[in-house]
């Protein structure tokens, strides 16, 4: 039987570790309070579900749009935010996780929005924390409030999740996102395809129930969404493409590929784009098509439903 309740289970407290977990009515009901949220913010009403609950944002990587997502997310619930700097912190001068864990607990936070270089580091503080643990991104493994708020922008557009044919294309080998949304798209009933050059697809794909393409325009074709991913250059041990240019040529979205698919056809992008390597500027402003900004939007809705439901046992019993 099913869980009830949203996330993964780890001591006293429910935590958003990944998607992997998340039944399809779990994922429905994070979904569906995030569109309660996308009103209230558009009213500006305030809410004070989370008033004298502590959220703290510690991110071991930059992403200014992940974090300040995540922090209007909780002032706009009422929750006393504290964004932790890793820089000349004492986790930079070699503290471990578990080290950081005790001093948060000690601390009595609520949540933990945590974004790791290593994959699993969610996972080992959910452990060892005391307060809900969200994973904000772990090396190659989950981002999964990404895939949530990609989630609520297509069925915004398409009105269903189930029988839509979704391209994901790019750096899939190096992708906590494309990782993400592979599990949340199958489970919700979408048919799904990888496009990448053969450097970038990581092996096991198949298993996970998806169509693996290494010609963009095949794999395009009559797709109805269109998510492309970023080349993490900085994950790159060795050159994985050949060149920018080449790079674009081949697997850069411009209105030729775009074509291939559905007239339809939704682009999306996780951001921060690389204008010309992965897409290009014509598409990526192109408002019948591209939904990147929306995208944005989304992402301090769907944070708001997450850290609301993560925290309902907690204040139950409060």
């Amino acid at each position: 039987m099913a869980d009830s309740g949203f996330g993964q289970m780890a001591g006293r407290r429910r935590h958003l570790l990944g998607i992997g977990g998340l039944d399809p009515g779990q994922i429905r009901s994070a979904l569906d309070l995030a569109e309660t949220y996308i009103s209230l913010n558009r009213k500006g009403g305030p809410r004070d579900v989370l008033r004298g609950r502590t959220l703290v944002n510690l991110f071991f990587e930059n992403s200014t749009r992940t974090r300040t997502s995540f922090e209007l997310a909780g002032k706009r619930l009422g929750a006393d935010i504290v964004n932790m700097s890793t820089s000349g912190s004492s986790v930079s001068k070699g503290e471990t996780l578990i080290d950081t864990a005790m001093t948060l607990n000690a601390m009595h936070v609520d949540m933990l929005v945590v974004r790791h270089d290593q994959s699993g580091a969610a996972a080992l503080l959910a452990q060892k924390l005391d307060a809900a643990v969200i994973n904000a991104g772990d090396g190659t493994h989950e981002h999964p409030t990404q895939a949530l708020l990609d989630a609520v922008t297509i069925r915004r557009h398409k009105g269903t999740l189930e029988n839509l044919t979704v391209a994901i294309c790019g750096d899939v080998l190096h992708s906590r996102v494309a990782r993400s949304n592979i599990l949340l798209l199958t489970t919700m009933g979408s048919r799904v395809r990888v496009i990448a050059p053969p450097t970038l697809i990581p092996s096991g794909l198949a298993a996970m129930g998806v169509e693996v393409f290494t010609d963009m325009e095949r794999g395009l074709e009559d797709a109805d969404i269109v998510m492309m991913l970023r080349l993490q250059k900085e994950r790159m041990s060795r050159a994985f493409v050949p060149s920018a240019r080449e790079y674009f040529r081949f697997y850069g979205l411009d209105a030729a590929k775009l074509a291939c698919a559905r007239p339809d056809a939704l682009v999306m992008h996780p951001g921060p784009m690389n204008r010309g390597v992965e897409i290009d500027s014509a598409v990526a402003d192109d408002l019948q098509h591209s939904v990147i900004q929306e995208q944005v939007e989304m992402g301090v809705a769907v944070r708001m439903a997450v850290l609301d439901l993560l925290t309902r046992d907690a204040r139950g019993n409060a």
